[in-house]
């Protein structure tokens, strides 16, 4: 481990495939093969699955009576980007930490997908995202730079004030299943960009009542006042939000036309 302050303030993934769009990142995960598509649900043509996604670190100094070796108190996530529940698409998140580290690789079964440790150092921690069967059967490897000294190695050191390190992505699953769709399409953690016209939506799965099991999102998280609000991200989210209905009111008009010619 290292206790350089010298690295960079965004920690980008390293995905197979990555296209930028408006200052984010777009991971599109691979189409399953064709002996996969066989044995799953029906696989929609020319239709995407985004889901918006923020991880980092809040790291908070302990004052000048911490032990040398465990100065900072951190906890590293993955959070949805408007903080809604993500266990909706993923099934388990494994952080893989310092080999210095008693049990360096840490997994995580349920949201929120975080985890909180102390020590000294900074250093690299790979993400590892596993999604429900009927989402994608391939993990993604994220990977973050914990940060827990200020980019400013002049300036003092707070206990109030953590250092906060985010980046924003968005995995996008093209051609999913049937029955993915069915479950997520009125998910609020989930983006369901233009569709092709003339396309119908599967029936809605009723989305579990959140009364009845644990909380997963991070709206009330104890460091939600530190998580930083990507605005762009909340605006291309509205964006998308609108064209679908204007795409749903076209389609509407197209098979009224339809039947007047009929």
């Amino acid at each position: 481990m290292t206790n350089s302050s010298s690295s960079k303030k965004h920690g980008p993934g390293q995905p197979e495939e990555i296209g930028p769009t408006l200052k984010l990142q777009r991971i599109k995960m691979s189409k399953p093969e064709e002996a996969e598509k066989r044995n799953l649900n029906k696989k929609l043509k020319d239709v995407e699955i985004s889901i918006p996604i923020v991880y980092g670190n809040v790291a908070f100094w302990l004052g000048k009576k911490a032990s040398e070796y465990q100065s900072h108190k951190w906890t590293v996530y993955v959070r949805g980007a408007t903080n809604e529940d993500l266990g909706v698409v993923i099934k388990r998140a494994v952080f893989q930490l310092h080999s210095s580290f008693n049990n360096p690789t840490r997994a995580v079964e349920s949201p929120p997908f975080e985890l909180s440790e102390s020590g000294w150092g900074e250093f690299e921690i790979a993400i590892t995202l596993y999604f429900h069967a009927d989402v994608c059967d391939k993990p993604l490897n994220l990977y973050h730079h914990l940060k827990l000294y200020p980019e400013d190695e002049s300036g003092s050191m707070s206990t109030k004030k953590p250092v906060v390190v985010e980046s924003y992505d968005e995995i996008v699953f093209p051609e999913p299943s049937d029955s993915f769709l069915a479950r997520v399409q009125n998910h609020p953690a989930v983006t369901l960009p233009r569709l092709p016209v003339g396309f119908t939506l599967p029936p809605p799965v009723p989305i579990e009542d959140t009364s009845k099991r644990k909380r997963g999102d991070t709206k009330d998280h104890p460091l939600a006042q530190w998580f930083m609000n990507f605005s762009e991200a909340d605006e291309l989210l509205q964006l998308a939000a609108a064209r679908q209905q204007t795409d749903s009111a076209l389609q509407r008009m197209i098979k009224v036309a339809e039947n007047e010619i009929v």
